[in-house]
């Protein structure tokens, strides 16, 4: 038996008999009163919770509105440091100018993978577009590789004596003070954001900014080295962003990858005693959560007696649902399989 609500229509029942090739047919009851015969399923006894509706709009427009802001704010941040490390020539100053460059370029994979995300469900993607911005938070890391190699590539070559010591100016200092500023402002900005709307790609790129805030203040740190007459500072300084680079790339690798392989979201144990507490329950099994944090589906078989008349079944298997999305409100999605407990637990 299935009972879901999903759009106009309502699939009221299914039954049949397992090997015999024969059974009831199903049907769709819409609004407007339409049927139409569906092909006979299996006679498995299952509850589906309502469809997940679409993400809210304004979910999906907060999230890109905060990216647009924040990647003004980024690209300016790096144009001043670019600018001024090719001016004096420091590469540690310059590293920094791309890594800030690179937070710019994510902030835009992020939009795209926002505008991508924001689609209902459809045919091809029955689960929804969720994913999609899990996938644009997991681009960031790509970008982050790149800047990692081309700074260590400066460093080599500062080194090894191939390019000449930076001249740090008081308007270095200016700069690099003020792009601090900045990003602390925008690292508090993105992280409230991001709790606020549950969104893991506005935590990831809050937390590659923050990263951005510690290699500026070792950059600063190396200009006033470099100031009192120690350039080899400069390379050193390159070394240690691209340290902090690559953290932060592993930080949003591992949260990214997490959800892309559909690793446990919310503890079988806690699932189990929530169900548990259904009076009528003799218990639950094979039980399952994948997706990100705010966005959880969920499948779990539970064991009902087996002289449970199909109606009586139907209707507690929805207040198991009930109770599940009750106390999960991420859940957007359930999927509840109804069987006799096995023999040995009869």
């Amino acid at each position: 038996m299935v009972a879901r609500a999903r759009g106009a229509g309502v699939l009221v029942a299914e039954f049949g008999t397992r090997g015999s090739g024969l059974g009831t047919s199903k049907t769709l009851v819409n609004r407007s009163d339409r049927a139409r015969t569906l092909e006979p399923r299996s006679p498995s006894l299952e509850s589906r919770a309502p469809s997940p509706e679409p993400p809210a709009p304004d979910r999906f427009a907060g999230v890109s509105r905060v990216l647009l802001q924040v990647f003004f704010l980024n690209f300016g941040v790096a144009v001043a440091k670019i600018a001024f490390g090719y001016a004096s020539g420091a590469i540690s100053i310059l590293s920094d100018g791309f890594h800030s460059l690179t937070d710019a370029g994510s902030n835009l994979v992020g939009m795209v993978g926002i505008r991508a995300a924001r689609r209902p469900p459809d045919e091809d993607h029955p689960y929804g577009h969720r994913k999609y911005e899990t996938v644009a938070a997991a681009a960031v890391t790509v970008g982050l590789l790149i800047v990692v190699v081309e700074i260590l590539r400066n460093a080599f070559d500062r080194l090894t004596g191939r390019s000449a010591p930076p001249e740090i100016t008081s308007i270095g200092f200016a700069i690099m003070i003020a792009t601090v500023a900045i990003n602390l402002w925008v690292v508090r900005y993105e992280t409230a954001a991001a709790r606020r709307l549950n969104s893991e790609l506005l935590l990831a790129d809050a937390l590659q900014t923050r990263g951005d805030v510690w290699t500026s203040l070792a950059v600063i740190t190396a200009m006033a080295g470099i100031r009192m007459g120690w350039p080899i500072l400069d390379p050193v300084a390159a070394l240690v962003v691209s340290g902090f680079i690559g953290y932060a790339g592993l930080l949003i690798a591992t949260t990214t990858t997490r959800i892309l392989s559909d690793r446990i979201v919310i503890s079988e144990t806690e699932l189990e005693a929530v169900v548990m507490s259904v009076a009528g329950v003799l218990g639950c099994h094979h039980i399952r959560t994948r997706g990100p944090a705010d966005h959880v589906f969920l499948d779990l078989h539970v064991w009902l007696p087996p002289e449970t008349p199909l109606k009586d079944a139907h209707a507690l298997s929805h207040v198991v649902k009930d109770r599940l999305m009750a106390r999960y409100p991420q859940i957007v999605d359930a999927i509840i399989h109804i069987e006799p407990p096995p023999p040995e637990r009869s």
